[in-house]
């Protein structure tokens, strides 16, 4: 279930009323608590926050001449999807995160590469998703990025 949204606000006002709270507040506290420098936008029919051209002119490799995404937020049919790019790139990261989870939550971590998935709206551990957004500013995202585009090379 994807959201036709044209803005961030228009996205979040399509939220289902169910679900709005728990949705704003993961949406606040990941605005509030990532290093300055990211963008908010509507990125790939979801919530983004991306590193901006005026920072990385070269963008993300593809799709040529936009903003390098870093974070995604999605209200899908069964699930709240945070897409973290930082943590499909950083093993460090990956491994913290992974040890912290249980700690913050009852739930069993439901986790692809760089998708968190949250199926019960009530249970988002916000303290860990906080200290997860204040890990990694933009600079240190350009630099994991190019190494993994060298690397592909």
């Amino acid at each position: 279930m994807q959201i036709p949204a044209e803005s961030v606000e228009d996205y979040l006002s399509k939220v289902p009323e169910e679900r709005k709270a728990s949705f704003k507040k993961l949406f606040d506290t990941i605005s509030e608590n990532l290093p300055q420098g990211f963008e908010t936008q509507i990125s790939y029919g979801m919530i983004g926050w991306c590193v901006p051209l005026n920072t990385f002119p070269a963008g993300y490799h593809c799709s040529p001449g936009t903003p390098l995404p870093f974070i995604n937020l999605a209200s899908q049919k069964n699930f709240f999807a945070l897409y973290h790019m930082g943590i499909y790139g950083n093993t460090d990261l990956l491994n913290w995160f992974v040890e912290e989870y249980p700690k913050h939550s009852k739930r069993k971590l439901d986790m692809g590469k760089s998708c968190i998935r949250f199926k019960k709206p009530d249970e988002i551990p916000f303290e860990l998703i906080a200290e997860l957004c204040k890990k990694m500013s933009p600079k240190d995202w350009i630099e994991i990025y190019e190494k993994m585009l060298n690397r592909n090379k």
